[in-house]
Order: C-alpha cells, then structure tokens, then sequence
C-alpha cells in the first residue's frame, strides 16, 4: 500500500527538484576513437537517384568519474 503522508505539493517539489538535479549534473565524458569510415555512392535514373551507403565504425570508452565525485 503507498504511503500517503507526503502533501501533493511536497511531492511536486521532490519531482521537479529530481529533474532540476538532472538538468544541472555534468555529463560523462566518453571518448571516441574513429576506427574506419566506408562511403558507398551509385547514381541512378540518369542521375535523378542517388544511393548512399555510409558505414562508421568507432570505439566508445566509458570512462568512470574518481570516487568521492
């Protein structure tokens, strides 16, 4: 059973206080390395068309914040 103690106004301000909390943290750095970029084009149709076939592949590396942070 949920407990109903909190005021709807007290549990407003938890919520947009959770979103405000949200908005002003920094985000996690990552860092990315290119691997290999392919780029396939084929004209059609007299050239009306164009396919395009782009293929990107790349090294993401999550890089933990220090305890304490």
């Amino acid at each position: 059973m949920p407990d109903n103690s909190k005021s709807t106004m007290r549990s407003l301000g938890e919520f947009f206080g959770h979103i405000l909390k949200g908005v002003r943290s920094q985000p996690q750095k990552r860092a990315h390395t290119l691997v290999s970029k392919q780029v396939q084009e084929e004209r059609r149709d007299e050239g009306k068309v164009t396919l395009r076939r782009t293929i990107i592949e790349e090294i993401e590396v999550n890089q933990k914040p220090p305890r304490g942070s």
